[in-house]
């Protein structure tokens, strides 16, 4: 995800992590949900918790201070002792447990360990009582990085000593989606003796300060004739703002959203969601239907709004509020300030109305994004984009030994490697319904599917072959780091 106001109504399912997916530009989960995943214990592998004394700075010389980590662990299928070790990488929202989607059928089939940690601020691994600006300077994709390098080393070391062993190595393979797939990408580029390979599932490897190919994407996905109602729905809206501005936020239920940005940001991220996640029909049919009929286009998408994007999906609306991500508490909606920080600071995916044939509305541009991340954060508050790719280098990773997977209908790919490299191969699933991290999810891709369910995407076998292609590249990265005792360079 994942995780860009990225569709935070990812699901915590980011096996990865990444989004979680994202809306609001990014890749989250929505509260709805990660509470109903907590009372279905099917859910998950396990939710019990455990905690590591983890460094605050990895960067300082001087400062030594600490913070306690959350981290999960399944071992029901470890093959004692020297089975692989599968690193899960929880990103942008509370990590409440390893989900059980394809990363436990792999686990299975590869007599695997699985350890999960929780991202540094999210959920119950903030460092600080009070999310501050001035609090969240450590809050980065690097010192998350480093974060999954010294708990990887301490893990190791701790299962050493529970078998009597010294310098004993399993070897690890690490698995990620969205955001967390582009923090499995730049695991291995950054620390590849540390690990035999990594999976990228929609791993977001680009930073991207413009993302049009975002909204580009939902048109294609929608098809000509759910795209013009969307279009014909956003230019209706856009007219209604100016004349009856009260009554059409009450509408859709969301009079809270003053500004109207927040507003047209959350009306736009409706519509993603469904292609994002794989729903598309459960927008499109009915709007289209509408438009046949002549109904009113603009009650029909608030019922979906409401229906479906709050009601069913489980987003909360006050997730679009600034003056929500101004609130500095450490609590469950913390996630959304945070992602927003990371996004005003790292990696921008500002998902702005292309210059023609927009889907989302126009006023969503790029003032909007950089009075947000002001507003919220302060005036000095910028996305170092060109920092970013500098430092991971974008679809222009120099890594190896990582798998690059992405979804045909999903916004995100535009922001992923799809086009294979030497040692790192990139597989598009194409159907009608493969979105965000089919790979692991399968379809829809939230809510979860038990075991990564593959059964509901319109072509399952397009999911089979991919993952049939993961195994492969799994196997002999894995076998070809056992002989040396570290992952192989």
């Amino acid at each position: 995800m994942g995780m860009m106001r990225l569709s935070k109504c990812l699901v915590s399912l980011l096996f990865l992590v990444v989004l979680s997916g994202f809306t609001h530009g990014f890749v989250m989960s929505p509260r709805t949900l990660l509470n109903r995943f907590s009372q279905n214990s099917n859910y998950y592998l396990t939710t019990e918790e455990h905690w590591f004394d983890q460094t605050l700075d990895h960067y300082s010389p001087y400062d030594h201070r600490q913070f306690k980590q959350r981290y999960y662990e399944f071992l029901d299928y470890f093959q004692v002792p020297d089975g692989p070790i599968f690193l899960k990488i929880c990103g942008e929202s509370s990590c409440n447990g390893i989900n059980n989607d394809y990363l436990g059928v792999l686990a299975k089939k590869f007599g695997a360990a699985v350890v999960s940690l929780e991202h540094r601020y999210y959920g119950k691994s903030s460092p600080f009582k009070s999310h501050t600006t001035e609090n969240l300077k450590y809050l980065s994709s690097k010192q998350a990085l480093f974060d999954l390098a010294v708990f990887r080393q301490w893990y190791q070391e701790s299962l050493n000593l529970k078998r009597n062993k010294t310098g004993a190595e399993n070897s690890w393979f690490v698995f990620g989606i969205s955001y967390s797939g582009a923090l499995s990408a730049w695991f291995r580029l950054k620390f590849p003796h540390l690990t035999c390979g990594s999976l990228a599932s929609s791993g977001v490897v680009l930073a991207v300060y413009n993302y049009t190919d975002f909204d580009k994407q939902v048109g294609e996905s929608a098809g000509p004739e759910c795209k013009a109602v969307l279009q014909e729905i956003t230019e209706l809206v856009d007219q209604s703002l100016e004349s009856n501005r009260k009554e059409l936020k009450k509408q859709f239920g969301a009079a809270e959203l003053e500004i109207d940005g927040d507003f047209l940001y959350f009306l736009a991220d409706a519509a993603v969601i469904a292609f994002q996640y794989g729903n598309p029909d459960a927008l499109c049919t009915p709007l289209v239907e509408a438009k046949k009929a002549g109904e009113d286009l603009v009650a029909v998408y608030a019922k979906y709004v409401k229906d479906f994007y709050v009601g069913t999906f489980g987003v909360s609306v006050e997730t679009y509020n600034q003056n929500h991500l101004k609130n500095t508490a450490v609590n469950v909606g913390s996630s959304d300030r945070l992602w927003w920080f990371q996004v005003c600071t790292e990696v921008a995916y500002f998902q702005v109305a292309p210059s023609n044939d927009s889907v989302r509305s126009s006023k969503i541009n790029t003032k909007y994004h950089l009075d947000l991340c002001k507003n919220v954060f302060g005036e000095d508050i910028y996305p170092e984009v060109d920092m970013t790719n500098i430092y991971y280098g974008g679809t222009k990773i120099a890594g190896s030994k990582i798998v690059f997977t992405n979804g045909s209908q999903d916004p995100w790919r535009h922001a992923s490697k799809q086009t294979s490299s030497p040692d790192m191969p990139s597989y598009i699933i194409t159907c009608h319904n493969c979105g965000h991290g089919t790979d692991m999810r399968g379809c829809p891709q939230s809510p979860l599917s038990i075991e990564g369910n593959a059964e509901n995407c319109s072509a399952p076998d397009a999911v089979n072959k991919v993952r049939q292609k993961m195994i492969e590249h799994i196997d002999l990265w894995l076998s070809e780091c056992k002989g040396t005792g570290r992952s192989s360079m």
